[in-house]
């Protein structure tokens, strides 16, 4: 099970100022469960992991199966929560040098789309395509997202002219709403096969859907393990306070807020983990940054970023603080060797294993860290393979959950998010825009005089 240490969050929050909040985490727990929180349509998450049935999974790895055996490559089309779960999993839990080995590899290569509208991006995607034998899995509730319904009205086209119509049916699946919208009737009418974005799981809550199963059971790994993970902390986060991770982990950060330790550093010592950061980073600032609130979530890799951010970290504003994630045991061995000229001076490491010189650089940095005035919690999970991404996940999930109703959000909308759109429709001309176009034309024309 996770573990959590929250010792060097002192003394900016002492031990026993965190007991205060006991009776507001219970309440904030109990107005998720009774669905009377802001935003209480979009709860579907909170028991996700353990509504989750074997059949229903059994359904899922058919689908991945026919996949792998179609495809030599599957693009993952979707922006936000539709690709940044999936791809946080498949990142963490693939061979660092994957693309390198695609002689050994059994399972297709897993690309992402639609979460850009780069030119060069798409071009360069598609031409790699050419001649292969692709796959689509096309991720979108509405089906009008812009990015995401470019690249696969591209990647449709594309598809059916390498592979054929028949084919494409096969190869194609859509990820959308049960019932309306473009994807929908798109899915409908082609015969793809489609899975249900649940109505009350917004996108950032969504791994454990099939936006997020279906690319990882593709990719070749154990679904079955990531969702066993997410269910037992599911369980472990509906305890009180004192036995939960996930709620004390949402009341130390809350606490550091209130002391005016407005940013968040997430922190990993493991490159596999640079994209489940990614995925924090949307599910926290999206869901919390709003009414001019919220703590602004930001990543580095360490000890990579120790040569660039350290620096700011060490000696900078005092308005952060730091969350590292640890993995106790890494996946492999590795003894540095010893070398008779010993020019670098590190002879005295032969024979120790790497993953220990990388603990005592977290254990340094943390102390340097603590001593330059940067509180520290440290989330360390025992291994990085699937059950384990399952827990931490779900702990994510429900710390975001519950911090929110410390704050007085509603952690389930996003209204800042339609701005940009709104500019862009007008910006572009689009049918049913005339008035915003007129509009934004004027006011750029002015800005300009």
């Amino acid at each position: 099970m996770i573990k959590l240490d929250l010792t060097k969050v002192a003394p900016v929050v002492e031990a026993t100022e965190m007991k205060d909040y006991a009776a507001r985490v219970a309440a904030a727990q109990q107005s998720l469960e009774d669905g009377t929180c802001p935003g209480n349509d979009f709860l579907g998450w909170l028991h996700l992991p353990s509504s989750i049935t074997p059949e229903f999974l059994a359904e899922v790895k058919a689908v991945a199966k026919t996949l792998r055996e179609e495809c030599e490559a599957v693009v993952v089309a979707g922006i936000g929560g539709s690709y940044l779960g999936a791809k946080a999993v498949i990142e963490a839990l693939s061979n660092s040098f994957q693309w390198l080995v695609n002689d050994e590899r059994q399972n297709p290569t897993i690309l992402f789309a639609g979460n850009n509208i780069g030119e060069d991006y798409l071009s360069e995607l598609t031409t790699y395509l050419r001649g292969k034998r692709f796959g689509v899995i096309n991720i979108s509730k509405s089906g009008t997202t812009t990015e995401t319904a470019l690249a696969f009205r591209l990647l449709k086209k594309q598809c059916e002219e390498q592979r054929g119509k028949e084919t494409a049916r096969k190869v194609i699946v859509a990820i959308t709403d049960a019932r309306r919208g473009a994807a929908r009737t798109c899915a409908d009418k082609e015969g793809y096969k489609s899975f249900v974005i649940p109505d009350n799981v917004g996108g950032r809550f969504s791994v454990l859907t099939p936006v997020g199963l279906l690319p990882i059971a593709v990719a070749g790994f154990d679904i079955d393990e990531l969702v066993r993970g997410a269910k037992d902390m599911e369980q472990t986060a509906a305890l009180p306070l004192e036995e939960n991770p996930a709620a004390q982990y949402a009341v130390a950060r809350y606490a550091l807020y209130t002391k005016g330790k407005k940013i968040e550093i997430l922190a990993n010592y493991q490159p596999k983990l640079h994209f489940v950061a990614e995925w924090w980073k949307q599910l926290f600032g999206e869901s919390e940054g709003k009414d001019k609130k919220g703590i602004y979530p930001a990543s580095v890799d360490l000890t990579t970023d120790l040569h660039s951010m350290g620096q700011w970290i060490q000696d900078g504003e005092r308005t952060i603080f730091e969350t590292v994630i640890s993995v106790e045991t890494p996946e492999h061995t590795l003894l540095f060797p010893s070398d008779d000229e010993n020019l670098d001076g590190l002879n005295f490491l032969a024979g120790r294993r790497v993953d220990e010189v990388n603990k005592m650089a977290e254990l340094g940095t943390q102390l340097a860290h603590v001593d330059g005035g940067v509180p520290n919690i440290r989330i360390a999970i025992d291994r990085l393979d699937a059950y384990h991404l399952g827990q931490l996940i779900y702990f994510f999930e429900k710390a975001c959950g519950i911090h929110c109703q410390l704050l007085g959000v509603n952690a389930f909308n996003q209204p800042g998010v339609e701005a940009y759109k709104k500019n862009m429709f007008a910006l572009l001309g689009k049918p049913g825009y005339e008035k915003e176009t007129e509009a934004i034309r004027e006011r750029i024309a002015g800005e300009k005089r």
